[in-house]
């Protein structure tokens, strides 16, 4: 299988990526030549992380039967200072709420995503360390 990706440049610092059918225009900061017209590059590769893992989550706990009422996936990542400045560390922060929530059950899922399901953390884990914790409410 084959992934395409069509990013044309908009002028500035700004280009319109179309993935899958849907466009995402990315942008610079201003002091850098951007109009902050949308996301940069770099953190649209932590979104793309929280998707991926977020997605296996809520799959695996809906065949476990588990419902959470609130679902959020944080993730933090430090920024090497010198150029090309790449994430050195990411950190993924698994929020949920809710009644008879079973650490066990969560716990798994996260792992079955961790390890086996995810591909977009698979890389990353290739390039940086990856890390995760699980926060009820």
């Amino acid at each position: 299988m084959k992934h395409i990706v069509n990013t044309a440049w908009a002028g500035k610092m700004k280009f319109d990526t179309e993935v899958n059918g849907h466009h995402i225009i990315l942008d610079a900061a201003e002091d850098v030549g951007g109009e902050n017209a949308g996301p940069r590059p770099k953190a649209l590769m932590l979104s793309a992380l929280a998707g991926c893992t977020g997605m296996d989550v809520v799959s695996i706990l809906k065949k476990m039967k588990v419902e959470p009422e609130y679902f959020n996936i944080k993730i933090e990542a430090v920024l090497t200072e010198e150029h090309p400045k790449v994430y050195s560390k990411v950190h993924i922060i698994y929020e949920f709420k809710g009644k008879d929530l079973e650490i066990e059950k969560l716990q798994k899922a996260i792992e079955l995503s961790q390890e086996k399901y995810c591909g977009v953390s698979a890389m990353y884990k290739k390039a940086m360390e990856v890390s995760y914790e699980i926060v009820i409410n």
